[in-house]
């Protein structure tokens, strides 16, 4: 079972929030509200935040310019993981991802599955890497932003979880980049 160890300190992230959505602006974007709440309160740093519309092409070039961006470690959307034409949420991620974190997707529709059933199928949350910057995609709904922050990302993103988390790989993301032994 998963625990947080108080012996070892907590190591605040920097973290980017972005909207997905043709409908919503920030002064009505209570999944982007909820998201932002969720991780000052945690006492992570609220790093940037966002809305775009649902185009990959302006989705893609958004997370190109936070992974660039030394001061963001990870980037968290909202919106657009959804099966209709306008949902391309995924397909930019696919743009700019070096690895996918399988897992998260998975973990993500199996917690959802306890509480929507099998609508969860239609969620297509996705996680990753790219640029030593991690890269989390979640359904737009407020419900959708609680489950994935307070069941996984609250966790992973904290350096006192264990038995492993992803704040202490954060160092070694970038151990491709340079010379290539041959």
């Amino acid at each position: 079972m998963a625990r947080i160890d108080e012996t070892r300190a907590f190591l605040a992230v920097n973290i980017a929030v972005l909207t997905v959505s043709d409908s919503r602006t920030l002064a009505n974007d209570t999944s982007g509200d909820t998201l932002a709440a969720r991780i000052t309160e945690a006492g992570h740093h609220l790093a940037a935040r966002d809305l775009v519309r649902d185009d990959a092409t302006l989705i893609a070039a958004k997370l190109a310019a936070w992974i660039a961006d030394p001061a963001i470690d990870v980037v968290i959307t909202t919106g657009g993981t959804g099966l209709t034409g306008r949902d391309v949420t995924p397909e930019a991620f696919e743009r700019v991802l070096e690895k996918r974190i399988e897992g998260f997707g998975e973990l993500f529709r199996t917690l959802s599955y306890q509480k929507i059933g099998t609508s969860t199928m239609q969620s297509r949350a996705i996680g990753g890497v790219a640029g030593g910057t991690y890269l989390f995609a979640l359904p737009g709904s407020p419900g959708a932003v609680k489950d994935g922050w307070d069941e996984i990302l609250r966790w992973q993103l904290d350096a006192r979880h264990r038995p492993c988390n992803l704040v202490e790989l954060m160092p070694r993301l970038m151990e491709h980049v340079g010379p290539v032994a041959v």
